[in-house]
């Protein structure tokens, strides 16, 4: 895939999405040398820029949040928040935080995410996807948990029609500062890109957002872990750096990183 989408518009705010990462990141490495415990929190809140999620956020407020929680089939980790992809008994394990309306992770997706696949149809690792609505608190909207919710109905068909749906996502994912994933016709619309997908379950369940409150059970627990900004990818708990320049790295890069970690 190749993101050939991008504007002088979209620029100038990946440009500021960029900056404002580049500000946390310098703020994070204050907070862990001087702050303990509860107050680092605090300290995000001032310093996380749009691109960056902090802990408590919820970025939800729709009712539909707040309907029964039904679990997609597939599901995996703790209370069915984590989807693996992946060879269950593969040695070594990616994990992956990400929001649909982050304009990186569409970045680490479009120029590298076929590498990753890649390494984990192989049986490299498998791939945890952790993922977060925090950018419709920061930008407003609901995009990024109407995505979520879809997703999570797109796995309840199978795993592998979530990755599917997952990159269609990303190789059409519109300017952050707009919310088209809000929309569920679009969403229904991109998910007639992958064979089988629309059964009368998938479209039932994303028309009648099933998952919205599993999507918001799924950033919680994006909150609690200890990623302050998405992309971040980890593999066996070592943090990748998949972002040089504000520019996600070259699939030959990247598996190199993932030689280095595995041998």
């Amino acid at each position: 895939m190749s993101n050939t989408r991008k504007t002088t518009g979209k620029t100038s705010a990946t440009d500021r999405m960029r900056a404002a990462r580049a500000q946390a990141e310098r703020s994070d490495r204050i907070r862990r040398r001087v702050v303990v415990g509860g107050a680092s929190a605090a300290v995000l809140a001032l310093v996380a820029g749009v691109a960056f999620a902090v802990s408590g956020s919820s970025g939800s407020t729709d009712a539909a949040t707040n309907g029964p929680l039904v679990v997609p089939a597939n599901a995996s980790g703790t209370d069915g928040t984590v989807i693996t992809y992946g060879k269950a008994d593969a040695p070594h394990t990616l994990e992956v935080y990400e929001d649909f309306r982050c304009p990186f992770c569409e970045q680490l997706e479009t120029t590298t995410g076929k590498a990753i696949q890649q390494l984990a149809d192989a049986g490299t690792y498998k791939v945890e996807y952790h993922l977060a609505t925090f950018l419709d608190k920061n930008l407003g909207g609901k995009g990024s948990r109407t995505a979520l919710a879809a997703a999570g109905a797109a796995l309840n068909e199978g795993v592998d029609k979530f990755k599917q749906f997952h990159d269609v996502l990303y190789a059409n994912q519109p300017d952050e500062r707009t919310d088209d994933f809000g929309d569920v016709n679009h969403i229904l619309d991109l998910a007639g890109q992958v064979p089988g997908l629309k059964t009368d379950g998938f479209v039932k369940a994303v028309q009648d957002g099933t998952y919205a409150p599993w999507a918001a059970r799924v950033n919680e627990e994006f909150n609690k872990s200890d990623v302050t900004g998405t992309p971040t990818v980890k593999l066996d708990g070592k943090k990748l750096d998949v972002l040089t320049g504000g520019k996600a790295v070259s699939p030959e890069q990247f598996t190199a990183m993932v030689k280095q970690v595995t041998g």
